[in-house]
Parts: C-alpha cells; structure tokens; sequence
C-alpha cells in the first residue's frame, strides 16, 4: 500500500488520551497506519491536500440493522411504536434473501461511509431464504469498511408467545451451531483486523433464557462479543418485568450478560442502579437518538451513563427505525437530545464527536480506532468546513454545531474510501439502482 501524506490540515481533533487539538498539521499514512504527524513533512508516495479541512478520526457505528435499508419509510409502521412496527414489518423482511440482504448492506455502509463512518457494527437476527451473515460481510469487503456484524437469531415465535411471525425464528441448537460456523470462518482477534463478529440474540422478546445464557458461554468460550437491545422503552420493561419478574438489567446480570465484551443497543430507561451495574462491570451502550425520537421510545440518560463512566457509543439503528444511516447528524441529534434533557450545558460539541469516535470504538474493544496518533490504525476523516456549513464559524473545529454532514475524504485502513465526497470502492449508482429495483419487488 503506497504512503500517503495529508497535507496542511486546518484543525486535527485526535481524540487521543489527552484529547490535544493540533493546527496546521501533515499527517503520514502507511501501512495501514498513522506513522507520523508533524508540520512540513514530506513523502515520496501522495499528497493529498487537507488545508481547509477538520480532520477526525473515524466515526463508529455500533448498532445498525443494515437489511432495513430496503424498508425505510414503510407506510404500515411510519407512525407505529416498537412492537406495532416490528408487526408491520416482519412479513415483509421474510421474503429477502441473499440478494436483498447484500445490497442493502452495501447501500447502507456506503451511506455511513459518506457520513464519515470507518468502523460499524451489525446486528443481523433473520435469516430468510438461505440468508447467512456471510452475504452481509462480502458487501462489507467491497466497500471498504472495517466491520463488525454479528450473528444474531430469534428463537420464539407468536405460536409460543413471541413477537416474530414463527417462518422466522430458528431452532436454537442451529442458531449455535451456525453462530460457531462463523465465528470459526470470519473472526479476526489481531490489531487492526478488518472483520470481527460477535453474537447477539436479538432482544428478551424473541429469544428464550437458556439461548441468552449458552450464547454467552459459547461468546467467552470463542473469545468474542455479545450484543442485544434492552431497555428500549417502556414496553420492554413491562415485557421483562411480566415475564421474568425483573427488570432488564437484572435479566442481563442473570444471566451472563454484563462486562466488558458486552454492549447493549438503545439502554433508553435503564434506571439509575442499572446504570451503576453497568459501569462496574464495563458494559457497554449502543445510544440511537434518531431511532428512539423515531419510534417515540425516549430520551436515553447518557449525561449520567457518561458522568457514571459508563462506555457509550453511537449506533444509527436500522434504517426502517430511522429512514437515514447519517452518523455524524447522530452524533449531532444526541448532544440536542441531552440539552433538551438536562440544560444547554449538558453536553459539548466536541464531547458529542467524542462519543461518536474512541466512545464506540472503546464499546467495540477497539483501542487501535477511534483516535489520531502514532501507531493508530489509519481510519481517518476529512471534513471540509470552507463550505455554506461552517460559513461564518468562529469554530470549525465544533463540527456538530457548524459544519458538513458528508465527509470530504474518508481512509480506512489507509485506503481512500471517499473522495471529494464520492465512493472510490463500488459503482454507488448501479448499488442504488439496484437497491431501489428490489425494494420495488417487495411492495408487489
């Protein structure tokens, strides 16, 4: 891979460990890493030009659905709480199958590759029509992105009193033998690995308690992560308090489910003894402010999951959730969430990229992303602020105030992924085509 220098960058936020802004810097990339940063440093490989241009590490994506981009704005679940819309869409998602679920996941990680993603996380639970994770993790190969699905699963359908129609639930010891399967084929545990898969029962509603404990036997057994929603909103806690006689995050703590190779999606009304739990045992938070405003689910507490040292990143949720895959206007809706909640002062501009950047990558156990310095793995955005957005900015530099929604240039690993706005790794126009062809079958 050829050395490449950023030349002259404006303002670089590294998000390091003492969080230094530099001015006026030149950035080294090689080798799929950050080799050095300084001023007026020279290469024989390329210069690519960053004067005007706030640089970031990449942003992180920890919980997406990336199928559902072939169902956004859905007419039967626009207006629907959770479980309504879970309802609405259920029949429609069993008739994907390996096509549909890797188009949608190209067209879903070129979106948050536009909005300056270089590491996102994926939650796929369905499985329909010969669907495997593997169609997903090809999709994820050809764009560029560094990635992190995992093998999700639903167990219990209507006919036992789950939520999911029954053509899409599985038999638990297949879910485990093919969550093995995959583990075995795709996860990649050394620094600066580009594939690594966790699993993830899907939510308490739709998966038994012995498959939420084997899953974490078998997680711990591989060396891998786990992943689920909890506490989404207040029927999910009525749901937990109904059927196990506890709420969430003692269901969680029960049974396996908290520490530090665990992360939890949305966490919306976790109460204040669970935040704790949460915190001295390392767990982490998937905070999707677009989809919780969107499903009416609430205000997730993140000023006091952050103030309890709770880990906490950013996910976009799925795009029938939330109809956008544009990380960094998260980032932007989850500091004016926390105003909104809590006072103006509640939460900076910077603290808010924060989260979106090392915050995820911590909740992903990725020490080597998420931050500018040397020996860092090379995911690395461009903003260009000489645009209409930062016109008349006093500071640049606080992007979610003033500053572009897509990124100018994006490297993964040290490859350009953007450029000047446009995907370099696929042809975006025949994806979205090809996109917008399949979503039409399905409403036939």
């Amino acid at each position: 891979m050829p050395e490449i220098l950023l030349k002259n960058a404006d303002t670089v936020l590294t998000m390091y460990d003492d969080r230094r802004e530099l001015s006026a810097v030149d950035i080294r990339l090689r080798d799929g890493v950050i080799a050095e940063i300084g001023k007026d440093l020279e290469t024989s490989g390329e210069t690519l030009s960053a004067r005007g241009c706030v640089v970031t590490p990449g942003l992180v994506n920890t919980h997406h659905h990336l199928y559902q981009s072939l169902t956004r704005a859905v007419p039967g679940g626009q207006d629907a709480l959770l479980f309504g819309w879970l309802q609405t869409l259920y029949p429609i998602w069993s008739r994907f199958g390996p096509e549909e679920m890797f188009v949608s996941a190209q067209t879903g990680l070129a979106e948050l590759a536009l909005s300056g993603c270089t590491l996102s996380s994926d939650h796929l639970y369905l499985y329909p029509n010969g669907s495997r994770l593997d169609d997903t993790i090809a999709a994820a190969r050809e764009i560029g992105l560094r990635f992190h699905p995992t093998r999700g699963a639903m167990s219990i359908g209507e006919s036992d009193g789950g939520l999911p129609p029954d053509s899409l639930v599985e038999r638990e010891a297949s879910i485990l033998e093919d969550s093995i399967r995959v583990v075995d084929a795709f996860h990649d545990p050394s620094e600066g690995a580009m594939v690594r898969v966790g699993l993830a029962p899907c939510s308490p509603f739709s998966v038994s308690r012995d498959l939420m404990r084997d899953a974490a036997l078998l997680a711990r057994d591989k060396k891998v992560m786990l992943h689920t929603h909890l506490a989404e909103n207040d029927e999910d806690i009525s749901y937990s308090q109904e059927k196990f006689g506890c709420r969430p995050g003692q269901y969680a703590e029960d049974l396996g489910w908290t520490g530090p190779d665990v992360w939890h999606a949305h966490c919306v009304k976790l109460d204040d003894r669970e935040i704790r739990l949460f915190a001295g045992s390392g767990t982490g938070v998937a905070h999707c402010p677009c989809s919780n405003c969107r499903l009416g689910s609430g205000i997730a507490p993140v000023r006091a999951m952050r103030d309890n040292r709770v880990k906490v990143g950013l996910g976009v949720d799925g795009s029938a959730s939330n109809d956008a895959g544009n990380l960094v206007l998260e980032a932007r809706q989850s500091m004016l969430l926390q105003r909104v909640a809590n006072g103006a002062d509640a939460m900076s501009a910077r603290e808010a990229l924060e989260i979106a950047t090392r915050g995820g990558a911590d909740v992903l156990n990725r020490p080597d992303c998420g931050r500018l310095a040397l020996g860092k793995r090379a995911d690395i955005a461009l903003w260009d602020v000489s645009g209409i957005e930062s016109a008349g900015s006093w500071d640049p530099a606080a992007l979610l105030l003033a500053g572009p929604t897509r990124v100018k240039h994006l490297f993964v690993e040290g490859r350009q992924v953007v450029n000047d706005g446009q995907i370099t790794t696929i042809d975006l126009p025949r994806v979205i085509e090809r996109q917008n062809r399949l979503a039409r079958n399905l409403q036939l």
